[in-house]
């Protein structure tokens, strides 16, 4: 698992690795998007309204479908930086999906990414955040 985006240590990410799938953990829901190093852009994918074993049965076939080289996680922190306890709680969700799915997890800072969505007049919240902190990721390559 690579180290968050906030995190000191640049994180190098290999040019072979071209189409993401990008989560905005949440504990009710999680925003889904996709995208691909070429384009620079994503894609809002919905959201997986799910919780514990049925959240990752959802997640498979998101995988399945989209085939993605690596997978995204915004983790988010306070606006100071500091973390908090859905801070560990996205942390261990990546680790969990590497575990389940053997691919390599990006971290992304995700502060401000709901706000924006919300800003934006998303309909799903949670696929638009998911979205946008795929474009972050995509943008910092």
């Amino acid at each position: 698992m690579s180290a968050a985006a906030g995190d000191s240590a640049p994180v190098t990410v290999p040019a072979t690795l071209t189409t993401f799938i990008a989560f905005d953990y949440g504990e009710k829901r999680t925003g889904v998007a996709v995208g691909n190093r070429l384009m620079g852009t994503a894609q809002p994918q919905g959201s997986v309204h799910a919780q514990g074993d049925a959240r990752f049965v959802q997640i498979e076939k998101q995988i399945k479908e989209w085939q993605p080289d690596a997978i995204v996680i915004g983790v988010p922190y306070h606006p100071d930086g500091a973390a908090h306890e859905n801070t560990a709680r996205a942390r261990k969700f990546g680790r969990q999906l590497h575990g389940r799915f053997k691919l390599p997890v990006f971290e992304v800072d995700e502060r401000y990414s709901t706000t924006e969505a919300l800003a934006s007049g998303a309909k799903d919240a949670d696929a638009a955040s998911a979205c946008i902190i795929l474009e972050q990721f995509l943008r910092s390559l």
